[in-house]
């Protein structure tokens, strides 16, 4: 059983919007710090946002402007919103959670496909 599950990825083309979701029970509740990383085919994966637990919000510079990070405590949800898509910007998507404890466990999803055609 995966304690993470994302869910919205698809394929657009540059230029749209998609809404990335991260569920991961509990994480409120543990505390836990969520962070959205994405990996394209034959690059490594690269860290995207993430949202501590008090709510602050940090992205990689490429994505800044563009993309936002949020959560909603009572569904244990994270969102990414993904505006003015770019194709070099396909990848697929992971969620993860980090803290201590139970955040640990299980803490990556298996990811969703995004494709930005141009």
């Amino acid at each position: 059983q995966l304690d993470v599950v994302e869910s919205g990825g698809g394929s657009v083309q540059a230029g749209a919007s998609l809404r990335l979701s991260c569920t991961a029970p509990g994480f409120t509740s543990n505390k836990c710090a969520m962070f959205w990383y994405r990996q394209a085919a034959g690059k490594k994966r690269e860290w995207v946002a993430s949202i501590s637990t008090g709510g602050l919000p940090d992205y990689v510079d490429s994505v800044k402007g563009r993309f936002a990070i949020s959560k909603d405590k009572a569904k244990d949800t994270v969102y990414l919103q993904m505006n003015s898509l770019k194709p070099e910007e396909t990848a697929i998507y992971f969620c993860q959670k980090r803290g201590i404890g139970l955040c640990l466990r299980n803490n990556w999803g298996q990811g969703t496909q995004v494709t930005v055609s141009s």
